[in-house]
């Protein structure tokens, strides 16, 4: 393999939908990805971005990536969110997660921010054996909560 890690560009947001739908496919849930393409198009190279990536690249082919943001913590000030993590199944365990990581360990301490967080499902083995090679606290506890677009519609 010869990979390459660089920055997400516009043009490689229909691969990385794609890539999204196999992570939705892998956690058990490929009816929750509802965002189109030109949604997703527009939340990273409209006129206010809201994430960013980095892809890693296999002779032009992009065979993962890890798409990020700030979130900020009342606690803890800004720290990156890693909203999206994954290297496609026939690439998994060459190392290409682990550049990926890298480069985003870097990019939270060059961007001077307070901290990493993301999350990972309990059944997630590799995954949660991949993290704690990094001794990552893994918290328990916490449930997530949220709306869908049509329930906040019907609330307010």
């Amino acid at each position: 393999m010869n990979i390459n890690i660089r920055v997400a560009v516009k043009e490689d947001c229909k691969r990385l939908l794609e890539l999204i739908n196999e992570l939705a496919v892998y956690e058990k849930a490929p009816e929750e990805v509802t965002v189109t393409l030109a949604e997703f198009i527009d939340a990273g190279f409209g006129e206010t971005p809201v994430w960013k990536a980095f892809v890693a690249e296999d002779n032009n082919n992009i065979v993962g990536f890890a798409l990020f943001y700030t979130r900020y913590s009342t606690w803890k000030g800004c720290r990156l969110y890693l909203e999206d993590f994954i290297v496609t199944e026939d690439c998994r365990g060459k190392g290409v997660g682990k550049l990926l990581f890298d480069k985003v360990i870097e990019e939270a301490k060059n961007g001077n921010y307070n901290g990493m967080v993301w999350q990972v499902l309990d059944w997630n083995e590799p995954a949660l054996n991949f993290y704690n090679k990094y001794r990552a606290d893994i918290e328990s506890g916490w449930l997530n909560a949220s709306f869908s677009k049509e329930q906040t519609h019907q609330l307010v």
